[in-house]
């Protein structure tokens, strides 16, 4: 019986120790060596809005939007615009309600350059400190 419980816990701490670090693995990768230079942290809030893309996130204390896509592309037309890839926590967020919106620090890849008064693409690599708001 001892046996068995110290077989169950060593297979249970495997198994976390071996999924910990996928908690926020990517099949489409956002930050690469090419631009991690650019990608920075920025406090901001994450929803979905009518248009395109339908994901965007305000720079808190700013005026800015960040259009947000997958990953190194920017597909104005396609699927992209409308269910980008997001880390494991934040499309569990995102699952929890329909049309709330996410507060968070976000880790942040450019996906172009900024110009006044436009929406910038940039991918989510990361977010901490999530807080989940209804809208």
């Amino acid at each position: 019986m001892r046996i068995r419980f110290v077989v169950a816990l060593f297979a249970v701490l495997v198994y976390g120790l071996a999924t910990a670090g996928e908690v926020n693995k990517r099949s489409i990768p956002c930050k690469t060596p090419q631009n991690a230079k650019s990608c920075y942290w920025t406090r901001g809030r994450l929803g979905m809005y009518n248009g395109t893309p339908a994901y965007r996130l305000w720079k808190v204390g700013t005026d800015r939007l960040l259009g947000i896509y997958s990953g190194l592309s920017v597909d104005r037309w396609g699927l992209d615009n409308e269910a980008p890839e997001f880390p494991a926590n934040v499309q569990r967020a995102l699952d929890a309600g329909k049309w709330n919106r996410i507060y968070a620090d976000f880790e942040v890849c450019p996906l172009e350059k900024e110009k006044p008064d436009a929406m910038q693409a940039a991918c989510i690599e990361y977010a901490k400190n999530l807080v989940v708001k209804d809208k």
